[in-house]
């Protein structure tokens, strides 16, 4: 099992890859913040379709059946969007707050490093590879 050993920018890494560079881990931090930026627009546009979906559904007299199953369809898929995109905004910036604090790349689950290539390819990752793949399994 690879061991972490810390670069001087203070970030856990695998013993066979080399240290962060600052250029790299600009680019995991302008990619997470400009995905934070998005999925709060996202969350906002969706309470907001919500909010007109709920304020509709007061006016439920002389509709028929199909128009009030339609439109509980389409409040629970906004429902559900908003879940989504408030999970992944959170999760976005845990892993934003991870860069600050210095635990970015380390696994919350086993303490070994995540690796710089799963983290570039998917920033807000929290466990390394062989921990998502056991929890996967579960």
């Amino acid at each position: 099992m690879a061991t972490a050993k810390k670069t001087a920018g203070g970030l856990a890494v695998k013993a066979d890859e080399k240290p962060w560079s600052a250029k790299e881990l600009g680019e995991v931090r302008d990619e997470l913040n400009a995905e934070r930026d998005r999925l709060r627009s996202e969350l906002n546009l969706a309470e907001v379709e919500l909010a007109d979906l709920m304020r509709d559904a007061g006016d439920g007299a002389g509709n028929d059946q199909a128009d009030v199953g339609s439109t509980t369809f389409e409040r629970d898929h906004e429902m559900s969007l908003a879940n989504n995109a408030r999970e992944m905004l959170a999760q976005t910036e845990h892993a934003l707050e991870r860069i600050v604090d210095g635990t970015y790349g380390v696994c919350e689950s086993c303490g070994q490093p995540i690796g710089k290539m799963r983290l570039m390819a998917f920033p807000r990752a929290t466990l390394c590879l062989s921990c998502k793949q056991r929890q996967e399994r579960r």
